[in-house]
């Protein structure tokens, strides 16, 4: 079974990488060949318990799951096939219309269950019986409620459903960089950036803890996953980090924040930059751009966390003995640097996202390849054991690449089932309304309806079916109804919607940080949300101060980014007791009241935040 899925992991990525770069395809073929191979090999990792059984049992479970796996390619394969004949009876679907579409959203939401877990499903699940049932829904949930054909013809046969902007987003950009990803962990560049990370900050204070905050922010920000960053850099950084003097929990709590910050850092944001461009019609470049400015803030944030609990603690560095040297370290994946300046500058061009991705990946294979045709000529090896070797490496780099797109890619469908309701039902103008009415017409009161929404929806959904929901729902009132710019909006929730990450009682990123540390995963948690401060912060700060996400004169930018700077720094060092040295009650009160100056969208008022934190700062050699 495991050939099977490498198998199949193969023939995705020969797909993916034949549209982006040299045959582009239409868009229910490429969205409908993804999901079925994606859900093929979702039930392939994921199988039916006891399917190994030699007994009934066993082939109950095999049979089962053959069932689901024909289904799965059968559904989207019909839909290809007969594309024009389904425009042409939209709304007066056949009998075998239907049929299929009821096996699409079927085979899909049993394999977002066995990936995703059984939240997701039900949530799901309890989409459709809000369409169906709507006629006995209580007060603003009621609606008139819509035949099972409607239904399935919304959610599988049309593009406001399954296969709409979320699972476009998927197959057609996500895939390419998870690739690539996949492609720098396989060839060894992840634990280049990791040994990069150290021998810069390890001899630090803390050092270990600020070189997490480096090397999972920059992984993350390829991988495009919270939790797969977590468990892969997390067994390198937590480790040293409980070896220098930080607890289980903060260990844990810290490599969970940093892994969250590659969420929203460039290029990729976990799939968060195509959504953002695909909903807005906005360029891709200029999301990227936008949101630079705010993800070196939140980076800097956890990193002055990370160093004022040192300061409190008494921590260390590192032995210089025990790190990687910088020159050795650069000397060995210099060539990694390539790829990374080959993906900058392809995005600078008038390029497709796609196209970039594909660059990107043939530059990190051509690499590798001559690196290795090095390492044989200088050691004057075989050719046959060269291209062996290089073919292990490629069908790792793709089997890496199937599994961790799993996650986005079904999470995106499932979120499409969602918007395909709050389509059909209007759900999404009632929530408006109540958003505003609820708030009174106050921006911070919707702001923070917002954050506790996006905190329950991830208790069921992961971060980009939450973003996906959410904008739908409060996007329109947000812009519509308080003004906000349209790309402010779109971070704003977009940010809000990691906080399933870090937050307590569900965060993901932390419990798998904290399975790593040997940690309590809900103390784990509340470290990695003290950790994150900045993922509430700054949001509101790009509310005030739009200029920090949205550009405009480099003179006022720079003086919005101080501002905001000063207000972190200001809140970190109000929350940890430490400034210069360990400081007392009132001035950290003070130093409070310091960083909600900036919040302020007057700017004289808001300027009190850099002027109060620099005469603190001046002031720092006393004991305060």
């Amino acid at each position: 079974m495991k050939g099977a899925a490498t198998a199949v992991a193969v023939g995705l990525t020969l797909f993916q990488l034949t549209t982006a770069g040299f045959i582009p395809t239409g868009l229910f073929t490429q969205r409908g060949i993804h999901l079925g191979l994606v859900q093929v090999l979702a039930f392939l990792l994921f199988p039916l318990p006891g399917r190994a059984d030699k007994g009934w049992k066993g082939i109950r479970s095999r049979v089962i799951d053959g069932i689901l796996m024909a289904g799965s390619i059968v559904a989207p394969l019909y839909l290809i096939g007969n594309l024009d004949t389904l425009v042409n009876r939209a709304g007066a679907w056949s009998g075998w219309d239907l049929a299929v579409a009821a096996v699409g959203i079927v085979t899909l939401l049993e394999a977002s269950r066995r990936v995703l877990g059984r939240g997701i499903t039900l949530i799901g699940w309890g989409a459709v019986a809000f369409a169906y049932f709507g006629p006995s829904l209580p007060g603003l949930l009621q609606h008139g409620g819509y035949s099972t054909d409607r239904i399935l013809g919304q959610l599988y046969l049309g593009q406001e459903g399954i296969f709409g902007i979320p699972l476009g987003v998927a197959a057609t950009f996500v895939f390419i960089f998870i690739l690539f990803g996949a492609l720098l962990e396989a060839t060894g560049a992840g634990r280049f950036f990791i040994d990069l990370a150290y021998s810069v900050t390890g001899r630090r204070r803390g050092g270990p803890a600020k070189a997490a905050v480096l090397a999972s922010a920059t992984l993350g920000s390829i991988s495009g996953s919270a939790i797969g960053n977590v468990v892969t850099s997390g067994i390198f950084t937590i480790p040293l980090m409980k070896q220098v003097g930080y607890t289980p929990e903060e260990a844990g709590g810290i490599e969970a924040a940093a892994s969250t910050g590659g969420q929203v850092l460039p290029p990729i944001m976990g799939a968060g930059a195509f959504l953002i461009a695909e909903y807005t019609g906005l360029p891709y470049l200029e999301v990227v751009r936008a949101s630079i400015i705010p993800a070196l803030l939140y980076l800097t944030t956890v990193y002055i966390l990370v160093h004022m609990t040192a300061v409190r603690r008494g921590l260390e560095g590192l032995s210089p003995a025990g790190l990687p040297d910088l020159r050795k370290t650069l000397a060995g994946g210099w060539h990694y640097l390539i790829a990374v300046a080959v993906l900058v500058r392809a995005l600078f061009l008038d390029l497709s996202v796609a196209r970039v991705g594909f660059l990107a990946c043939v530059t990190i294979a051509l690499l590798a390849a001559l690196r290795g045709l090095w390492a044989a000529v200088r050691a004057r090896e075989v050719r046959v054991t060269l291209l062996r070797e290089a073919l292990r490496r490629g069908v790792l780099a793709c089997a890496l690449a199937g599994r961790n797109t799993l996650v986005v890619s079904l999470a995106c469908a499932v979120a499409g089932v969602i918007v395909g309701v709050v389509g059909l039902t209007g759900i999404g103008l009632k929530f408006s309304g109540l958003m505003l009415s609820l708030s009174g017409g106050s921006l911070p009161l919707a702001l923070l309806f917002l954050i506790l929404t996006s905190l329950v929806l991830g208790m069921g959904l992961p971060v980009t079916a939450s973003y996906v929901v959410l904008i739908v729902l409060a996007g329109p009132v947000l812009i519509g109804e308080f003004g906000l710019p349209v790309l402010v909006a779109h971070l704003l929730v977009f940010w809000y919607s990691q906080d399933s990450n870090v937050t307590p009682p569900v965060c993901l990123a932390a419990f798998a940080a904290a399975g790593i540390a040997g940690s309590d995963p809900m103390r784990t948690g509340f470290q990695a949300w003290k950790y994150a401060k900045g993922l509430y912060l700054i949001p509101l700060l790009m509310v005030v101060h739009p200029e920090i996400a949205l550009g405009g004169g480099v003179g006022v930018v720079a003086l919005k980014a101080g501002i905001a700077l000063a207000a972190l720094v200001a809140g970190a060092a109000a929350l940890e007791g430490v400034l210069v040295q360990r400081i007392g009650w009132g001035v950290r009160a003070l130093l409070g009241l310091t960083c909600l100056a900036a919040f302020h969208p007057e700017l004289p008022i808001a300027l009190l935040s850099p002027a109060g934190l620099g005469v603190f700062l001046i002031l720092g050699h006393r004991e305060m």
